[in-house]
């Protein structure tokens, strides 16, 4: 796939997941007001995050790292039918053990709920979590479906498949909770089952464009499979690493109910506001590079790697620092027009949430460098660097995490997590890129930091201007018009004018990065 394909590619999930993000963003507008930072909010969260750590381990994760380049190599040395007939092995696999995973989930959070001694916050968290456990089966399946779809570069479907867990999450709050009363157990309740059944439908959604690709739609029992076992020796170290970091995640939302109720939920408002323009860019070009990764290895074209690395990069860069400065910078004013709607998200809920997203915001450009890099090693089947390396990244996250909770003043300790994580990360991405540098001669890094110190210099002046158009128009406006169109109105000013100067900058310097996503978008 050409580098203009790629962009392209890219902005066919890029849409779609910008469409799913903004009704995520709807969706946790909504929890916000009737939740805010309580326990309640902050259990569903750390409740949910448990089936989310399967599905990216097994889902979006190892399996799918393992699985694409194997299924792309088998469908062009040995044809659809050989294809067709290992996906069926591994969809067979992957059912029986997640049912496993599954049943065995449900069954230890309910003797959870029976341990002496436990508190409210766990029992809310045990309550919700053993609800939600089964969403694991269904969303992997989900994922793994995705994948199948994406290495026969078909994006739309399963790019549109997760907008279904906003939208029913959205219409249980809108349709159900009205019926079931103001108790916000029976609520919490109420969205650990609307999970499941996202789950549910986030496979059904993706059933009629497999059978379009010719998918047969069978279980096969023989997995004693030379390329089912070539993945599974692929998928362990994957499944190591990731485990590693997903539990890492888990436990950093443990340590966060640790500091307090508010905490897990202060975090996941921030981490919102990051992994929206995480997911609509960087999210949609890791989709559909490593398909496209895989394809050089399997053809050997190490010239066409090293030039999609060299544009992706430099484009991510384009993209993510004035959006890593913007949140930066108007992070309490963005908070508040989004989530301050006169419900349980109060200010002292904006202000908790705002110091995690400060912190939060650099990371933007670190996060965004892990989806063209593990792609690249996951591609050339070497899932074992990205396994050592992010080993290492995730002690270092754990030390730090515990040196800031133990060392900051108490309402500060989530920003100090929220740190930790972008400085873990930043090590294990200039990490990676050293290993790949090696492996991927002649990766042009000196037009890649020319072009990030280009596109950083007119972020700065970009987070400069939306700054003070924020501080001056905001109380102009307040006394004009009603509280939240003003804070609207604010937000908007300041991101267009942002925006404007960003683009002005970086046509004055004549960035190169403008001008090539202009021509792949035009491109037929």
């Amino acid at each position: 796939m050409k580098d203009g394909k790629v962009i392209r590619s890219a902005g066919v999930v890029g849409s779609f997941t910008l469409l799913s993000r903004g009704l995520g963003m709807v969706r946790d507008i909504v929890i916000a007001y009737h939740f805010g930072t309580s326990l309640l909010a902050s259990a569903f969260f750390v409740a949910f995050t448990i089936p989310n750590l399967f599905r990216r381990l097994f889902g979006e994760g190892a399996l799918s790292a393992a699985f694409i380049p194997i299924l792309i190599e088998t469908r062009t040395q040995e044809g659809d039918k050989a294809a067709w007939e290992m996906t069926s092995k591994v969809v067979t696999m992957a059912t029986a053990v997640l049912s496993a995973i599954a049943i065995v989930g449900v069954l230890l959070f309910s003797v959870g709920l029976h341990i002496p001694g436990v508190t409210e916050k766990w029992v809310s968290t045990f309550v919700l979590a053993r609800v939600m456990f089964p969403y694991v089966l269904f969303i992997c399946l989900a994922a793994l479906s995705m994948a199948v779809l994406n290495s026969y570069k078909h994006f739309a479907t399963s790019a549109f498949a997760p907008c279904l867990l906003n939208l029913i999450l959205i219409a249980a709050m809108l349709i159900v909770f009205p019926i079931i009363g103001n108790d916000p157990g029976e609520r919490a309740h109420v969205l650990a089952w609307a999970v499941v059944l996202a789950g549910i439908a986030q496979v059904a959604i993706q059933l009629p464009a497999l059978k379009r690709f010719g998918c047969p739609f069978r279980f096969s029992s023989r997995w004693n499979d030379p390329r089912v076992k070539q993945m599974l020796w692929l998928m362990g170290p994957a499944a190591l690493g990731m485990a590693v970091t997903q539990f890492n995640v888990l436990i950093d939302r443990l340590l966060a109910m640790w500091i307090g109720d508010w905490a897990p939920a202060a975090l996941f408002y921030s981490e919102r506001m990051i992994y929206f323009p995480l997911g609509v860019i960087a999210t949609a070009m890791a989709t559909v590079l490593l398909p496209t990764f895989s394809a050089h290895a399997a053809k050997r074209d190490s010239a066409a790697m090293r030039e999609t690395i060299n544009h992706s990069l430099r484009h991510l860069a384009y993209i993510m620092l004035p959006a890593a400065l913007g949140l930066l910078t108007l992070a309490p004013i963005i908070l508040k027009t989004i989530f301050e709607w006169g419900g349980s998200f109060s200010d002292e809920s904006t202000l908790l949430s705002a110091r995690a997203l400060r912190f939060y915001a650099p990371g933007l450009v670190v996060f965004s460098a892990a989806k063209v890099f593990v792609p690249a090693f996951y591609a050339m089947k070497d899932t074992k660097t990205p396994v050592r390396i992010g080993i290492y990244t995730v002690l270092l996250n754990l030390v730090m995490n515990i040196i800031f909770i133990l060392t900051l003043p108490t309402y500060w300790k989530h920003a100090g997590m929220a740190f930790s994580t972008v400085l873990a990360e930043a090590a294990g991405m200039a990490a990676l890129g050293i290993v790949l540098t090696r492996r991927v001669k002649n990766l042009q890094w000196s037009g890649i930091f020319r072009s990030f110190n280009r596109c950083l210099l007119a972020a700065l002046i970009m987070a400069i201007a939306a700054w003070a158009t924020a501080h001056f128009a905001l109380p102009v406006l307040g006394n004009l018009l009603p509280d939240k169109v003003a804070q609207l109105v604010t937000v908007g000013l300041a991101v267009s004018i942002g925006a404007l100067v960003y683009f002005a900058l970086t046509l004055l310097l004549r960035s190169p990065e403008l001008r090539e996503i202009k021509s792949a978008i035009r491109r037929k």
